[in-house]
């Protein structure tokens, strides 16, 4: 048997380049006491959580793969809740940075996440139209509503009533009683997309964003009280309340719109906590600020109003003849505040009120930025005024090439605005350096300088201590798409969409402007040799024998390096060679194409010895791992692959851009890989010494396939299609919960009747005999008995898919499961969780259980059971609540002082009185 080839593994180890991603939301973070000091945002899979006045990173989030795509702050102001990509929400504790809870709903990303008043609830929309409200403290999905057409773009909560308020892409904003888990009411005013909508002054007006300039206002009337703030028009509308109508919760009318400044589609809306300013942007660069008026501000203005109308009578000469009737509109209660202008697109935005009235707005732009601007808003006219900015540690744009250090130290990264140079070990940004678009790029020898090749056909120097650009080169009248170090580093190569390939060498010159004593480096062209088609890409062979050069003609022509004689044509590629590298021993030439193969060619003869279906698009970058044959390919695809060159054998595929790759390099070493992808992120993946195994990684992948492939919803027996239904979904977790479950009730009813055998015998010999072996299951769980066994096995899986694992449960487990169940409950153990499993087993198997006569006698004794000891439960929290609020009232009669929860409370109720006595007096 032949020995097998050893690969050893890399593993993701760093990814930052990363801001803000541009498919998340930004949220202010309420961290050690202050509002505006820290916000979260997502970054790629993660979340980061950035000091603003610092600007530096204060937490991570570590996510898995998926991307963020939405954040929601817990009203505690402990947790945040994180929605994904692939539809699952997390709950992250602020304090440990861990992921505390984990719910899997959804089907596809998660794009409305919002909690209740009391941090209990949560409620997530996605793009599978579904909305599910989750249990924080069962730790559980209550219920998933259906009846949305279109991906639920906002999700709210009503804070003082058990309603929701959703709003979709299918124009319509719905409230569903959640008593009743019913859409009861459907907005159906718009013509296009709902984007957004917020809910103010005290929930009664509803102010909704769609795909045009219009910001629509709604009057919300909860029928069966009367609203003092109402206009006359309103109160008029209100007696004509159909008779069903009546049987409603609210009802909604429209009371006018508000046009914004922006004519493209509202993209976000937004209120502080303290609901007075309202925020909304579109598409572009503007944020357009409202003030909500309180009922107190609207009197005073229509009061303005109307001494100026009086005045104006008075003036063209007309007697005044009762009162000036003027009449309340929409922008009387949204007067505009202020416009603020950023550099680039806004894709969301978050607002915090201080104490004096100061507004802290912070705003992520797509350019992979964040921004934070104050207003104060006692003064009129006043402007937001830039506080700080989120910009050093990452590009503004794609990062297009990327190279290493000869030292390994150091990373190169270069954009179409800058280039930045990184350390490699704790990925912090050492130098920006503004240049052109750049393409390709290299570090000159002695790692002292840096040399950029841009769209513009210049090749720029920079001194890397100083930051400073040392010079322009001309060197091309088209793009220099690639530049190739000599491998003798006396000079350098550049190939450019002009046609040419120009040759290079590196000179130290005497530079008044650079230094009086020293001398900088410069640039001397030495030869060019020019070419039928654009020139690609280029590259030395490390012995300099031969330069290989890659056109738009999809050819590789392979010349000798010191007399530029042609050598070899290498055509075979369907369309253009954008990337290509030769191997360390001048042997192997790998190029990689836009027809997604990758073909590896001899340089002896120039024969292709493979051609490789690699990647599911273009495949954009390719580099040799150094003195070996195994090499890295990147793709538009997203992934990054590596592939052994001798064998011709897919090695690993290394998964976590969430967009296309444009570059990759390779350390000198061969010990870490460097990527650059339009999802803004440079991703560093390390050398480990773990083994890696072919037929296992082949295996692993056909897992992940089986996976990914969708199952259609369980029918769960009993249940219509109908608006709510199940909020879990059948997951690998879910299946091997059950498979578990089941697992342990064969352990339980083959010890049990071991046991059982045991006092027979004990009972027919009249002694006490030794006990039977346990089985090593229970040992290794730690259990005394069968049933201890079976209660630790169900407690093992996760609260958010217990439903689902006892839905994949085969009735005859079930009967099973119903006796252990209720040994469970007559016990005391864990009655809580008992009832629950017992409830949703008797829902789901109603029908197979109530005609079964064999556990007629075995349900009864279960009501019994579950009636008592849950009473008890009952009791006993009763009894611990009256306690605890014993001890209280002692606490602060021995210190005299009031909880400050109980004393804000009071101060509510006095303010609510003292209202109520006023309305009283102006009404007499």
């Amino acid at each position: 048997m032949g020995l097998t080839k050893q690969y050893l593994r890399y593993s993701p180890s760093a990814v930052f380049n990363v801001v803000g991603s541009a498919k998340c939301n930004v949220v202010f973070l309420d961290i050690e006491g202050t509002k505006s000091k820290f916000c979260a945002v997502g970054a790629c899979e993660h979340v980061f959580v950035w000091d603003l006045r610092k600007s530096e990173k204060h937490l991570v989030l570590q996510g898995d793969k998926h991307e963020v795509t939405i954040l929601a702050k817990s009203p505690d102001k402990r947790h945040l809740a994180v929605g994904y990509h692939d539809g699952t929400v997390k709950i992250f504790d602020l304090t440990t940075t861990e992921c505390t809870l984990t719910f899997s709903g959804h089907k596809s990303m998660v794009s409305a996440l919002s909690y209740d008043q009391s941090g209990v609830r949560l409620v997530s929309g996605s793009k599978d139209t579904d909305v599910i409200v989750w249990d924080i403290v069962n730790e559980s999905g209550l219920f998933r509503l259906k009846g949305h057409k279109g991906m639920v773009t906002q999700a709210r909560f009503m804070k003082n009533r058990n309603i929701l308020v959703t709003s979709s892409k299918d124009t319509f904003v719905k409230f569903w009683d959640l008593d009743t888990q019913h859409c009861f009411k459907t907005l159906v005013g718009h013509r296009a997309e709902v984007w957004d909508f917020v809910l103010v002054r005290d929930e009664r007006r509803l102010i909704t964003g769609s795909a045009d300039s219009e910001l629509r206002v709604w009057e919300i009337q909860y029928l069966g009280q009367e609203d003092d703030f109402q206009s006359d028009s309103a109160k008029k509308s209100r007696l004509d309340i159909d008779g069903e109508e009546e049987e409603m919760l609210l009802k909604c009318t429209k009371l006018g719109s508000v046009i914004r400044q922006g004519r493209d589609r509202v993209v976000g809306m937004s209120t502080d906590h303290t609901g007075r300013i309202l925020g909304c942007h579109g598409i572009g660069t503007t944020l357009e600020l409202f003030r909500i008026a309180s009922d107190e501000e609207i009197r005073k203005h229509i009061h303005k109003k109307e001494k100026k109308a009086r005045k104006k009578l008075r003036t063209e000469g007309q007697e005044e003849e009762g009162t000036v009737g003027i009449e309340q509109t929409v922008e009387d209660e949204l007067p505009k505040l202020n416009i603020i202008k950023t550099n680039s697109k806004i894709k969301a935005f978050d607002s915090v009120m201080d104490a004096n009235g100061k507004i802290k707005i912070l705003t992520l732009l797509t350019n992979n930025t964040v921004e934070l601007y104050s207003l104060d808003t006692n003064e009129k006219g006043s402007q937001a005024t830039p506080v700080s900015k989120l910009t050093m540690p990452g590009h503004r744009t794609d990062v297009r090439t990327v190279c290493f250090s000869s030292d390994n130290t150091a990373i190169l990264s270069a954009s179409g605005e800058s280039a930045k140079i990184w350390n490699r070990a704790s990925q912090h940004c050492i130098r920006t350096l503004s240049c052109d678009y750049a393409l390709s790029s290299l570090f000159a020898p002695g790692d002292r300088h840096v040399i950029l090749g841009t769209k513009s056909g210049k090749l720029q120097i920079f001194d890397v201590a100083a930051g400073s650009l040392l010079e322009d080169v001309d060197a091309h009248s088209g793009a220099v798409w690639s530049i190739s170090m000599a491998p003798d580093k006396r000079g350098l190569v550049s190939g450019s969409a002009d046609h040419e390939v120009k040759f290079w060498e590196f000179e130290l010159v005497t530079d008044e402007k650079y230094s009086s004593t020293s001398k900088r480096l410069t640039l001397v062209h030495t030869r060019t040799l020019k070419m039928s088609e654009d020139v690609l890409c280029v590259k030395y062979s490390p012995d300099q024998r031969l330069l290989a050069v890659a056109l738009l003609d999809n050819t590789v022509k392979v010349f000798f390096a010191d007399t530029l004689k042609f050598f070899l044509s290498l055509y075979g590629h369907k369309l253009p060679v954008l990337c290509m590298d030769i191997s360390a021993d001048s042997t192997l030439l790998v190029t990689g194409s836009a027809d997604r193969n990758v073909k590896l060619w001899g340089l002896d003869f120039g024969d292709c010895h493979k051609s490789i279906f690699a990647h599911d698009d273009s495949i954009m970058c390719v580099q040799f791992v150094a003195k070996t044959h195994l090499f890295f390919t990147g793709g538009k695809d997203k992934k990054l692959k590596e592939w052994d060159g001798d064998k011709f054998e897919h090695i690993v595929t290394l998964e976590g851009h969430h967009a296309e790759i444009w570059c990759l390099a390779v350390s000198p070493t061969g010990s870490h890989v460097v990527t650059g992808s339009h999802d803004k992120s440079l991703r560093l993946w390390e050398k480990t010494q773990e083994p890696l195994i072919l037929d296992e990684e082949r295996e692993m992948e056909r897992e992940k396939e089986y996976e990914n492939t969708r199952e259609e919803e369980p029918v769960v027996p009993g249940e219509q299609n109908t608006e709510a239904s199940m909020a879990g979904k059948k997951t690998m977790e879910t299946v091997k919960g059950a498979e578990r479950l089941m697992e342990a009730i064969e352990v339980y009813k083959e010890e049990t009747s071991k046991l059982e055998h045991h006092r027979e015998e004990c009972q027919a010999t009249g002694k006490e005999l030794l006990p039977p072996n346990l089985n090593p299951l229970l040992m290794a769980y730690g259990a005394t008995s069968p049933g201890r066994y079976v209660l630790e096995i169900i407690k093992r899986i996760k609260s958010s898919e217990l439903e689902e694992s006892l839905l994949v449960l085969p009735f005859s487990y079930v009967i099973d499961l119903l006796n252990i169940l209720d040994v469970f409950i007559e016990s005391r153990w864990e009655v809580e969780l008992s009832c629950r499993c017992l409830f949703f087993l008797l829902r789901v198997h109603h029908g197979q259980i109530t005609s079964n006569q064999v556990l007629l006698p075995v349900i009864d004794n279960l009501r019994k059971n579950a009636f008592s000891k849950v009473s008890e439960l009952r009791d006993t929290t009763g009894f611990n609540l009256a306690g605890l609020e014993f001890l209280r009232k002692h606490i602060e009669d021995k210190e005299e002082v009031t909880f400050f929860a109980d004393a804000t409370d009071r101060f509510k109720t006095k303010k609510r009185k003292g209202k109520k006595k006023a309305i009283l007096s102006i009404k007499m």
